[in-house]
């Protein structure tokens, strides 16, 4: 039984971070300090998802908390990006990119931070052949619009002073990254949006102007914070997936926030008696 315990114990130290993935091309990080990796996976006629991966050089594993940019330029002009500086929890990020023509593109990824401390920018740059694909007016990508049309995280960047914090980053990157990566996630966030701003304004200027409230939303986010982090470990490519372990999430905060505070009051309640 003792060897069955130990074992079980090994097993996030054996898968997190987990071992890189296999990309079409590894480059060096400009002053060397961790190797990129990425591949192309054409998902339309002119669309594409950039997998990216940034791999320790000692280890060949996954490094989590990177701080990046990405630009696509084609022939000197940029067809993608600069996104604003993103951070991601994994170490790995999937993003959509429309190209407009096909032919040879550079990718440059620019790296400011590793595991929440900024380091000086390196820059690397990858050359990308896209196939024969239909020539279309160039508009903005579906991250771009996604991320002007995603909102902020009001009550959270409230309770943690900054919108450059962990936290938020971490909120702003499971929306963008994955939620918003399928079309029921894109709904989801549609509808809760219309919610969410009807009342976080407010909670957001009473965290501000009550210290001790604002403490009280740190505690009450922890729990969210906590179950998000699956997502992190988990490929949602399909609708399916992204239904499967929504509603998961979903119930699990639900058991969380709502379930468990009940069984123990019921529980007090009977003891009192």
């Amino acid at each position: 039984m003792l060897k069955i315990i130990l074992a079980l114990l090994l097993i996030p130290l054996l898968i997190i971070p987990a071992f890189a993935e296999e990309f079409e091309q590894v480059l060096s990080s400009e002053q060397g300090t961790l190797n990129i990796g990425l591949s192309v996976e054409s998902t339309s006629d002119s669309m594409a998802k950039l997998n990216i991966g940034w791999l320790n050089p000692m280890t060949n594993k996954i490094q989590e908390h990177i701080d990046y940019r990405v630009t696509v330029v084609k022939d000197g002009e940029n067809i993608f990006g600069p996104i604003p500086l993103t951070h991601t929890s994994p170490g790995k990020v999937k993003i959509p990119v429309e190209f407009s023509s096909s032919g040879e593109h550079e990718v440059i990824i620019e790296m400011e931070g590793i595991l929440f401390r900024p380091i000086p920018l390196e820059t690397t740059v990858f050359t990308i052949n896209v196939g024969e694909q239909t020539t279309q007016t160039s508009t903005p990508t579906e991250t771009e619009s996604q991320s002007s049309e995603g909102g902020g995280c009001l009550i959270a960047t409230a309770a943690y002073g900054s919108e450059m914090a962990p936290q938020v980053q971490f909120l702003r990157e499971i929306r963008d990254n994955t939620v918003l990566q399928t079309q029921s996630g894109t709904s989801f966030m549609t509808a809760f949006n219309t919610f969410y701003y009807t009342f976080s304004p407010t909670v957001a200027d009473y965290e501000r102007e009550n210290p001790v409230f604002k403490e009280a939303v740190k505690v009450g986010l922890t729990p969210l914070l906590t179950s998000l982090t699956i997502l992190n470990y988990v490929d949602i490519d399909t609708e399916q997936e992204m239904l499967g372990y929504g509603i998961g999430i979903i119930m699990l905060n639900i058991g969380m926030y709502f379930v468990a505070p009940a069984v123990v009051i019921i529980a007090l309640k009977k003891r009192i008696r």
